[in-house]
């Protein structure tokens, strides 16, 4: 039994990133390839463990996907995750991420943008989340190896408390940074990116994520990824905040 706890300890580890934050860092999904019509990142595991009856079955997806129209300036962009952990008695993971957005670029420095999200997970505070948005984003620095945007947005979303049942209508911004850097000489490339959401009418209630990416392709179609995830969600005066710094590292599948 002490075997399995520790395998089930390692699953969750691998799979923190995905499943342990009610704020998904879009910019680390984006695909920046300027003259590239259609690109695509996915990955999938499929794992089930038995020792003596006592079994652990592990499903992972993840697709990111991207298409621009022929003059490049529209980008319809796609995130979609499910992650499930189970065993004989209850589940350690259940949860999907779904996000579609829409990009137009007006110049070199403004677009538009607007996105739908569908989220869930059961075991967090928040087990349920759908928002519809729209806001600009800003390219602040646009150099070969290095670009920096800014992005501010408004939210509507509908969240979900299961425990006790509740039900939220909210109105919130949504503001980011993010930078990236290519080291050509070592093919490493850098994002660090910080989002800051809180609502119109009380911004004690926020969410702040801190991330930091780098990312090595070993061949043209994989990967390899090392993350650092800190994440701080202020929910109500009368509810605990939650709090989650973690680093993990994986393997990207690229088309």
């Amino acid at each position: 039994m002490r075997i399995k706890n520790i395998y089930v300890l390692i699953v969750l580890a691998c799979f923190y990133q995905y499943s342990n934050s009610q704020l998904v860092n879009i910019e680390s999904k984006r695909m920046q390839r300027d003259s590239v019509r259609f690109a695509l990142k996915s990955d999938l595991l499929f794992d089930y463990t038995d020792n003596n009856g006592s079994y652990i079955l592990q499903v992972g997806s993840n697709l990111t996907t991207q298409l621009k129209s022929k003059d490049l300036k529209k980008i319809y962009f796609f995130i979609g995750n499910y992650n499930l952990i189970r065993s004989k008695d209850e589940d350690f993971q259940n949860s999907w991420f779904l996000h579609f957005r829409y990009n137009q670029k007006l110049s070199n420095l403004f677009r538009l943008e607007a996105f739908l999200q569908n989220q869930n997970n059961t075991l967090l505070t928040i087990t349920s989340r759908n928002l519809i948005g729209a806001g600009i984003r800003l390219k602040l620095i646009s150099k070969e190896n290095t670009k920096a945007y800014f992005g501010n947005a408004y939210m509507y979303e509908i969240e979900k408390t299961d425990d006790p049942y509740q039900q939220f209508y909210n109105h919130r911004n949504s503001s980011y940074l993010s930078i990236t850097h290519a080291l050509e000489q070592v093919r490493l490339d850098f994002t660090g990116t910080v989002y800051f959401q809180p609502l119109y009418r009380y911004i004690g209630n926020h969410r702040i994520l801190c991330q930091l990416k780098a990312e090595m392709p070993l061949t043209k179609v994989l990967s390899v990824s090392a993350l650092y995830n800190y994440f701080y969600s202020s929910f109500s005066p009368d509810s605990e905040n939650d709090r989650s710094s973690n680093i993990s590292l994986g393997l990207t599948f690229t088309l």
